[in-house]
């Protein structure tokens, strides 16, 4: 039975894209049947893993609609065990098409119903906002990890999160947990990066992840290549952090 971990936080820039592709690639590494769904209309995911976003014909957006099923949306990658249902800048005009219709929380969830247990993993990519296509994320995950950038906002707008998650298991998908949170850009040089992992840790204690991931320069360069960072530089800090990551979530679902 495949578990679905949506990756979320309505902040941009807090590493949900980079953790999304990188902890599928390094599940993948690691003998995991993975997909990656990329949720989020600015398609970084889709570009990331090295598919050209242009010639996208069915992803995101068709799955939602239900116009295709989700096999017919899914691409394989380059990487081993990896699979991707890719994004589109279409993507963006969802949220106005799904307003009227009918249980429109759940189409994401009925989509995946047919592959779910093709995969150990299903990961998806949020986009930065509460919107309704990150509600569809949540209603069709088991779990949703959330990405904490190591800097002085790091913990504004997080109440705002985790009242979203208490009202989705509240009104649509009660078995919603939270897989973790996961402290992302920390630079140990900077007193700013230890404050905020001490304060995450002190408010939040199990619920943190104990991989912290640091800056990396070669993470950061990867994406341009349309690589994850074990296809990039798999003996770079940041392709081992997102494989302790990769051992960390396994271990807790095993």
């Amino acid at each position: 039975m495949g578990k679905i971990i949506a990756i979320a936080n309505q902040k941009g820039g807090v590493g949900k894209t980079t953790t999304a592709i990188n902890l599928a690639a390094s599940l993948g590494v690691l003998e995991k049947k993975v997909l990656l769904i990329d949720a989020d209309p600015q398609a970084n995911a889709t570009s990331g893993i090295g598919i050209e976003v242009e010639s996208v014909d069915i992803g995101t957006y068709q799955l939602l609609e239900h116009s295709n099923s989700a096999i017919e949306a899914i691409v394989k990658t380059e990487t081993p065990n990896l699979d991707i249902i890719p994004a589109h800048i279409d993507l963006v005009a969802i949220e106005i098409e799904l307003v009227d219709k009918d249980e429109r929380e759940y189409m994401m969830k009925k989509a995946l119903k047919t592959i779910k247990n093709d995969y150990d993993y299903i990961i998806i990519d949020c986009a930065p906002s509460l919107g309704l296509l990150t509600l569809n994320a949540l209603t069709a995950a088991d779990a949703v990890m959330i990405p904490i950038q190591c800097e002085y906002f790091a913990l504004e707008g997080l109440g705002k999160l985790l009242n979203t998650i208490k009202s989705v298991q509240k009104i649509h998908n009660p078995e919603l947990d939270i897989e973790g949170l996961l402290l992302t850009m920390y630079d140990s040089r900077l007193r700013l990066s230890n404050q905020v992992v001490e304060e995450v840790q002190k408010h939040f204690n199990d619920m943190v992840f104990k991989t912290i991931i640091q800056r990396n320069v070669r993470l950061s360069e990867a994406p341009s290549y349309g690589e994850s960072i074990i296809n990039y530089d798999a003996s770079s800090k940041g392709a081992n952090n997102y494989l302790s990551l990769a051992k960390e979530v396994i271990n807790k679902n095993a």
